[in-house]
C-alpha cells in the first residue's frame, strides 16, 4: 500500500478546504493510498512562503511517503515556474503526483511523459539562469568592475604586534573591521612563514634581506 500525502490550499481565512479534502480522500480511497497526513495552507497562492507545502517538500526530502495528491496545479504552485520546480523535485525524489481536477497521475503512462517534459523544461530554466549568470560576469569585468566580496586590506604588522602586546583576537578584529576567524588565519600564516625561515638554517634573516652564505 503506498503511503499518501494530501495538500489544500485555499485563499483566505474565510475559506474552508472541506470540498477539497473530501474529494481527495474519496480519490486516495479509491486508489487505495493510505493517507498518512494531509497539509492545508490558508494563503494567496502568490506567497512564497507557506507553511503547508513547506512541510510537505520538508517531508518528502526525507522519504515519509509516495505520492502527493492535490486538488489543482494552481492549488500547490504560486506560477507556472514555481509548479514546474516542485513538480521536478518530486519527479527526483521518485514521489508521485496526482491532481484530482486535472486528473494528471505522474505514475501513468501519461503522466510520466509529462513529467520528461516538466523535467525538460526545467534543465532548460535551470541553464538559462546560469548563462545568465556568466553573461552579467563576463560584462563586469569588461567594465572593470569588482565581482565578488572587495577583499580586506589589513595592516599584518600592526596585527602581530597588537597581539604580542597581549590583546584579545576579538578587539584586534574590532580595530582592524575584522572577523576573528580572519585575524586567526593572519596569525596563523604569519607563524608558519616563521616556522619556515628557522627550518632553514642557511638562510640569514636581517633587517635587509642578505643573501645566504656560500
Amino acid at each position: 500500500m503506498k503511503r499518501a500525502v494530501l495538500y489544500m490550499r485555499v485563499s483566505s481565512v474565510d475559506q474552508h478546504p472541506e470540498t477539497q479534502l473530501h474529494d481527495l480522500r474519496q480519490l486516495a480511497a479509491q486508489r487505495g493510498f493510505e493517507i498518512v497526513r494531509e497539509y492545508t495552507d490558508r494563503i494567496s497562492g502568490a506567497k512564497a512562503k507557506r507553511p503547508g507545502l513547506d512541510g510537505l517538500l520538508h517531508d518528502a526530502r526525507r522519504g515519509r511517503f509516495d505520492v502527493v495528491v492535490c486538488w489543482a496545479f494552481d492549488r500547490i504552485a504560486r506560477s507556472v515556474t514555481h509548479f514546474l520546480q516542485v513538480l521536478d523535485e518530486l519527479n527526483h525524489l521518485k514521489i508521485e503526483f496526482i491532481s484530482f481536477r486535472e486528473q494528471i497521475d505522474t505514475g501513468g503512462p501519461l503522466g510520466r511523459a509529462i513529467v520528461v517534459i516538466v523535467g525538460a523544461i526545467a534543465e532548460l530554466e535551470r541553464s538559462l539562469i546560469v548563462e545568465r549568470v556568466k553573461a552579467g560576469m563576463r560584462r563586469a569585468r569588461l567594465e572593470g568592475r569588482h565581482i565578488g566580496r572587495t577583499p580586506l586590506s589589513l595592516d599584518r604588522e600592526a596585527i602581530r604586534l597588537e597581539r604580542t602586546q597581549g590583546q584579545s583576537l576579538r578587539t584586534i578584529a574590532r580595530n582592524h573591521s575584522a572577523s576573528t576567524a580572519t585575524i586567526q588565519r593572519v596569525l596563523r600564516e604569519q607563524d608558519d612563514a616563521a616556522k619556515t625561515v628557522e627550518s632553514h638554517p642557511y638562510i640569514a634573516v636581517t633587517k635587509g634581506m642578505e643573501k645566504p652564505a656560500a
